[in-house]
């Protein structure tokens, strides 16, 4: 189906109101979690082919998230939609005033490759729960996650309400040319720009999950073995290839080589075959990213790891040391399997430097001290983290995922990402059977001393 043709229905059949209904959007979200039930062995396939990602990972990173946000949806969307009371105050009495929670229209979302279903799927999954109708391009990049995707939803819901356009950059171009009630999207700062600069033209409302270099400081007094274990996990996961990985650790300078030697220890329990493609290690998503990363590595600074495989596109785990700030692997978000690690003396110049640079996505502390800990969530500007883990947060619905400045505008995951695909239409609502005349003129020094009195 043509883009405009699509794009034309979808508004049709927003217009018909039919998906205001909570039954309809229960009962899509109901059949939209059985659909993934049944097609799970080809997700799994699909997704090892575009670039060996094995069935555990898939499951804990991608359907899981899935399956659960579908179970709140269908749990809380009818208490979420209904129209929630609010106090009207003496100035509109014997009025009453209320919110109503509706949707906002006809939705894009633009997913990413590194979890092409989560983050494809759960904007509009989020979507469908609000109301809206969506479309959904998936990234181009993993083909063959696109293609089963597009499969199995358009061969199962009308295009009036949600489908999937395959394509490339031509095919995002098309479609940010119309006027949509909301675009979601996914992805890098760049591309990030182009996608807000398209809204813009149109005033459309956006969400924008991007990235950045997230920090992560290991202090002094940190459990040195627990804190290299979940480091670890968090940055090599999906092969370093996660928007909220552990970008570079700050570490104290007397605690430096206690902790590399753990990283090393975990790096080796975790990953005893990462160079072949097995259930614990995945690939470089494409040749020009294997590419960017090689090209980030010192072979002087490597103190574990650096083995590279361009045929297979596996690039082993790899810790870099003696890095600074001024190096070019601190100048971009790295999005694959590389750790520089930054030695400090003094906290408060480490926070400055964070400071300096565009605020991050996600930020993780390792320590006991309380007070330093509130010393670097108070400072340090960034979407969201953890204390004393990495990456983790995001399996928690009840806390908005999203970034701030550079790293993104908007959040979503649970009843925030209700909220992001959904407007909220305040009304005041009075009787016919009494009105002050107080703010009728003409008026008097009484009146002026009246409103002054009910608008304190």
């Amino acid at each position: 189906m043509e883009i405009q043709e699509l794009y034309r229905k979808q508004q049709e059949f927003f217009n018909s109101n039919e998906t205001k209904s909570i039954g309809f959007r229960i009962a899509q979200l109901k059949k939209f979690k059985k659909l993934i039930e049944a097609h799970e062995s080809e997700l799994y396939k699909a997704i090892f082919e575009d670039f060996g990602k094995s069935e555990f990972e898939t499951y804990a990173s991608e359907l899981s998230l899935l399956y659960h946000e579908i179970n709140i949806f269908i749990k809380n969307t009818k208490s979420w939609s209904k129209r929630k009371k609010v106090s009207t105050g003496l100035v509109n009495f014997p009025g009453k005033c209320y919110i109503i929670p509706e949707p906002l229209g006809v939705t894009l979302v633009i997913g990413a490759w590194n979890y092409p279903y989560q983050l494809s799927l759960l904007p509009a999954i989020t979507s469908m729960a609000a109301g809206n109708t969506v479309i959904i391009k998936p990234s181009e990049l993993p083909s063959k996650t696109s293609a089963v995707m597009a499969k199995i939803i358009n061969a199962n819901f009308s295009p009036n309400y949600i489908h999937v356009v395959e394509g490339g950059v031509q095919t995002t171009t098309e479609l940010l040319a119309y006027r949509f009630d909301k675009i979601f999207f996914t992805g890098s700062i760049p591309v990030g720009r182009v996608i807000y600069e398209a809204a813009a033209k149109h005033l459309t409302p956006v969400t924008l999950e991007l990235g950045g270099k997230s920090p992560t400081f290991v202090l002094p007094d940190c459990d040195i073995n627990m804190t290299a274990k979940r480091i670890v996990w968090a940055k090599f996961f999906n092969a370093g290839q996660t928007c909220v990985a552990p970008d570079y650790i700050l570490v104290d300078q007397s605690i430096e080589q206690e902790l590399i030697d753990a990283l090393k220890t975990k790096i080796k329990e975790f990953y005893k075959d990462s160079e072949d493609i097995d259930e614990n290690y995945v690939r470089i998503i494409n040749t020009k990213n294997f590419d960017r990363l090689q090209k980030l590595i010192d072979p002087e600074k490597i103190c574990f790891g650096g083995k590279l495989d361009r045929e297979k596109r596996l690039i082993g785990p790899t810790i870099l040391q003696n890095v600074s700030f001024d190096d070019e692997i601190m100048q971009d978000e790295i999005f694959g399997p590389l750790l520089p690690i930054i030695a400090y003396t003094d906290i408060d110049e480490t926070i400055t430097k964070v400071k300096e640079r565009p605020k991050p996505l996600s930020c993780y502390i390792y320590s006991k001290n309380r007070k330093t800990i509130a010393k670097i969530l108070k400072e340090v500007s960034f979407g969201g983290g953890a204390v004393n883990d990495s990456v983790m947060h995001l399996s928690n619905s009840n806390l908005p995922f999203g970034g701030v400045g550079l790293s993104g505008i908007g959040s979503y995951h649970g009843k925030f990402g209700f909220d992001s695909f959904s407007h909220y239409k305040s009304i005041l609502d009075k009787p016919f059977w009494f009105e002050s005349n107080i703010k009728y003129s003409p008026y008097s020094r009484t009146k002026l001393k009246l409103i002054k009195w009910l608008l304190k």
